[in-house]
């Protein structure tokens, strides 16, 4: 009781206000703020799955930093659409975060998806969880060994792919665009699953995929990484290539880097936490900062890794970075973009 007298007390005295998106909130200390009180951690998939498992792990390492209580709240739907915006026109006290599908959110925004009431370059970034490098894969029997064996090839190269506008069928017509591959894209598999029993079989030459699915194949001998998406050596394969390479190699070198970038800063937005926009500016400083002290926290670390869950972590300010680059397109690469996510390339 004596505390929540003081805790008023303390707000009478330094709180100011402030406009902000959905009307006034009141600026004060951010860590009396947040003494004590409820934060909502909104995950947009139910119970169970990945984003949940990341939200229950981080949670309690929270209230460690802000002193506040995280309670989860699982709210599925539209693909992880319904939780986005969710947390986008939450109340704009500083009291709602979540866990958001940010490459999903992106593709959702620039397709003009129905139902996607929110902007990703708006939020207001706490960090990142993790986000998962793309990778080619083919069988171990393959005769493709890198790149340069596909853009070689005189037949043309089946890639596997899920539904028109999946993950999967977006990496491979747009690298296909980028470095004008014979490639023939099959698509139609009920899951990446689906795709990686067809490579086994024989019936497609490769799949793109994220290297946390791709592991286990490697690690049972059935498959091998021969390419990645990303700017920076892949841990524990420093053997394979990057995309980024042979980018001179392309017709068009410009055009090929254009693509690549935007497909980078897409791929980079992972599983970022944020809150909605127009939340006080002291009060995401002192969220980031708690977040960052989780991350980096070799309690949490060690948690992390006992329960198999990667982490990539980057701070608000780099989220905020890359949230803009994966949205802010040029007009001709918006409408390759929009294509190839629409399942029209």
């Amino acid at each position: 009781m004596r505390r929540n007298v003081l805790k008023g007390l303390v707000a009478s005295i330094l709180a100011v206000t402030v406009q902000g998106a959905a009307g006034p909130v009141f600026a004060q200390d951010a860590a009396a703020f947040y003494e004590g009180e409820k934060i909502t951690w909104i995950v947009p998939y139910k119970p169970g799955g990945g984003y949940d498992e990341y939200a229950r792990l981080i949670a309690p390492f929270l209230e460690r930093y802000t002193h506040a209580r995280v309670e989860i709240e699982n709210m599925p739907g539209a693909g992880g659409m319904r939780g986005a915006n969710e947390i986008f026109n939450a109340p704009n006290d500083g009291l709602t975060i979540g866990i958001i599908n940010g490459s999903a959110m992106v593709t959702n925004e620039l397709s003009e998806i129905e139902g996607a009431a929110y902007r990703v370059a708006d939020y207001n970034f706490l960090g990142r969880v993790v986000a998962d490098s793309r990778v080619l894969v083919v069988p171990t029997t393959s005769p493709y060994y890198s790149l340069a064996d596909i853009l070689a090839s005189e037949s043309p190269v089946k890639i596997g792919a899920t539904g028109l506008g999946g993950s999967t069928y977006v990496d491979a017509v747009l690298v296909g665009s980028a470095f004008g591959l014979n490639q023939q894209v099959i698509h139609g598999f009920g899951s990446s699953s689906d795709v990686r029993q067809a490579l086994l079989r024989g019936d497609i030459d490769a799949m793109w995929g994220s290297l946390g699915s791709a592991l286990s194949g490697v690690a049972a001998g059935d498959n091998r990484v021969i390419v990645h998406g990303g700017m920076e050596m892949l841990e524990n394969f420093q053997d394979v290539e990057s995309l980024f390479s042979y980018v001179e190699q392309a017709a068009d070198p410009v055009h090929s880097q254009m693509i690549l970038d935007a497909w980078s800063a897409l791929n980079a937005v992972g599983r970022p936490v944020a809150a909605p926009p127009g939340v006080p500016q002291d009060r995401v400083e002192f969220l980031a900062e708690a977040f960052r002290n989780v991350m980096q926290d070799p309690e949490f670390i060690a948690a992390a890794e006992e329960a198999g869950r990667s982490l990539s972590y980057i701070d608000g300010a780099a989220m905020a970075a890359i949230a803009s680059a994966s949205t802010d397109l040029t007009p001709e690469l918006k409408e390759l973009f929009v294509a190839a996510i629409r399942g029209e390339l």
